[in-house]
């Protein structure tokens, strides 16, 4: 029989969680708002940015793939814990890059950071929906609030060291060491095993069970993901997500800069006013969720950022952009964590269904760097943002794929990952 899983308290891991999601905001957010300072250091044009940007959203990708079968197949303790250290490297190598001048060494850090990003986010956004189950409550919106929140401290950090003069390598190095040791200290309380036999033993507790899904049901619970019409079309809700979320983070300071003639500082700052509105709305969320729905209020977000987009991309003055901006933010806050908890429905296949959803969202990402950095030279950055809108019309379309599924009973969950059974109907 397998080993039992962790007692930790829906409570506990719930604050654990608050804070990884908290943690890993604040990383991010603080590397990308001194790219400015990246750019400069290491004397690269837009496009040769936007190039970088693509090689990390390479890595992210591939390991966004291989997630859903590494997580059901290894359990996320492994995961969390390798990609701790991974990440560390990657921040620390980006810092270094800037002191000797060295490009493949920014491509290497920015693509090892994207490679360990992508298992965590699977894993703790799993966790997350195991935990909202057990407490039989919507609080997903409440752990990217969080991680909303630290991107705006993040943010603001990235701000107020670019103004004090702090180099990129003293920041991000000192952020990387933080990191892993919160990362590690956590992992043993938070993660709730994802290993599939586990989770399956738990819904048919026999050995027989256990050792038909073990290994070859973790496999094969990845890949049929990707034949269930639901999960592709939330994961085109999630590219939309993405696109928006992404690149208004990669790109937001510079627009401000080029677009205003203003200073790194002050785009930084307008970045913090994304983040901020992003935030606001995730902690109401769990409210309007339980008031609205899962598609109404995935409707309603599409139209929002969508405005807000036009808002920031048309704005004759900087006032107005500002106000874009928040608009934006708030219009981005639900998509993601309400697109993922509808993946997440079904506990034996959230694992691999999280990892094809968020695969839509590397996609998202690996395409926006090369496209906005090749339009920003012809029309500019913040001109060039206007492509994100397509995405949001697309989300607004689909949305109605998040209504809640009821997971299928234990012998259809067998049935699936058992590669000597049938497999299930698709969903429609």
């Amino acid at each position: 029989m397998p080993a039992p899983r962790t007692s930790t308290s829906p409570q506990r891991a719930r604050a654990l969680l608050l804070v990884l999601f908290t943690l890993l905001g604040f990383q991010l957010a603080g590397w990308l708002s001194r790219v400015p300072s990246v750019r400069d250091a290491l004397e690269l044009t837009p496009s040769a940015l936007g190039t970088v940007l693509l090689v990390a959203s390479l890595g992210t990708l591939a390991m966004t793939l291989a997630s859903g079968y590494v997580n059901a197949r290894f359990g996320g303790a492994l995961v969390m814990r390798s990609a701790a250290l991974v990440q560390a490297v990657g921040y620390s190598a980006i810092g270094l890059s800037t002191v000797i001048g060295s490009v493949p060494l920014l491509v290497l850090g920015v693509t090892l950071q994207g490679m360990a990003f992508a298992p965590v986010n699977v894993t703790i956004n799993v966790e997350s929906a195991g935990v909202e189950r057990r407490l039989g409550r919507s609080v997903m919106p409440l752990f990217h609030a969080m991680f909303s929140i630290g991107a705006v401290l993040g943010a603001g950090f990235g701000a107020a060291a670019s103004h004090l003069g702090v180099p990129v390598v003293g920041q991000l190095t000192g952020v990387a060491v933080l990191g892993a040791v919160v990362q590690l200290a956590c992992v043993r309380h938070v993660v709730h095993d994802t290993r599939v036999d586990r989770v399956v033993a738990e819904a048919v507790p026999s050995e027989a069970t256990t050792a038909r899904v073990k290994g070859s049901g973790a496999a094969r619970a990845a890949v049929t993901a990707w034949t269930e019409r639901r999960t592709l079309l939330l994961g085109l809700v999630v590219f939309a997500a993405a696109l928006s979320e992404g690149s208004a983070n990669q790109w937001i300071p510079l627009a401000v800069v080029d677009g205003f003639g203003t200073l790194e500082a002050v785009g930084a700052t307008i970045l913090t006013v994304f983040t901020a509105s992003m935030t606001v709305v995730r902690l109401a969320g769990t409210r309007l969720l339980d008031r609205l729905g899962r598609v109404v209020v995935l409707r309603a977000s599409g139209l929002v950022s969508l405005a807000g987009l036009a808002l920031f991309v048309l704005a004759p003055s900087m006032p107005l952009a500002v106000a874009g901006v928040a608009m934006w933010g708030m219009g981005a806050a639900l998509a993601y964590p309400v697109t993922l908890a509808a993946a997440s429905d079904d506990p034996v296949r959230a694992a691999a269904r999280v990892s094809v959803v968020t695969a839509f969202a590397s996609v998202a990402r690996l395409s926006a760097p090369p496209v906005i950095g090749a339009l920003g030279e012809v029309v500019g950055i913040r001109e060039a943002l206007a492509v994100v809108g397509a995405g949001l019309v697309i989300a607004v379309l689909v949305a109605g794929q998040a209504r809640r599924e009821v997971p299928s009973d234990a012998d259809d969950d067998v049935a699936h990952l058992d590669p000597t059974s049938p497999a299930p109907a698709r969903l429609s």
